[in-house]
């Protein structure tokens, strides 16, 4: 698939197939995620893989977007190192670059996902750090739900000319 064509056909995907994403296919995905690029190369970030029912369940409870992770095959937590970010304020930024990754990854192999954003949530963002017990210093930054697509979704007009100013406002 064509970065371009990816860019502008990949859709948040909420329904899925029972298909199973295989271990493999998640690897890939988190090599992607682990190529984007991220302030002085620090690559703040780290990666929870989980499939269990039970964890999707306690997140619905507490978030209320994040129902299409009941269908979902697996889901990746995406977290930053607050000791490893260059500096404060940072982590976020290059964990939505990573996010992004994984997205156009996942939808150049053919698979549907959706960006389940925790931070700048803190009750969220705190939820999820009780939730799978993290350290002091990991931040959770989104959840991205992953399966293979039981539906599909046509390219909107994006593409807003008046939002474009050249050399000056």
């Amino acid at each position: 698939m064509d970065v371009l064509e990816a860019i502008f056909n990949r859709r948040s995907i909420r329904q899925y197939t029972d298909r199973p994403v295989t271990d493999d296919v998640v690897e890939t995905l988190l090599k992607a995620a682990m190529y984007a690029p991220s302030a002085v190369n620090k690559q703040p970030w780290h990666f929870i893989v989980f499939r269990d029912r039970r964890i999707i369940e306690k997140i619905n409870q507490f978030h209320e977007y994040s129902s299409m992770l009941r269908q979902a095959n697996v889901a990746i937590l995406v977290c930053w190192d607050d000791e490893l970010q260059h500096d404060t304020g940072y982590g976020p930024v290059d964990c939505s670059a990573a996010t992004q990754n994984i997205l156009l990854a996942a939808h150049g192999l053919g698979l549907g996902s959706v960006w389940v954003g925790l931070y700048p949530r803190m009750q969220r963002m705190e939820s999820i750090q009780n939730l799978f017990n993290l350290p002091q210093n990991i931040r959770p930054f989104s959840i991205i739900s992953l399966g293979y697509p039981a539906e599909e979704k046509k390219m909107p007009d994006r593409f807003k000319r008046d939002r474009i100013h050249i050399e000056k406002w």
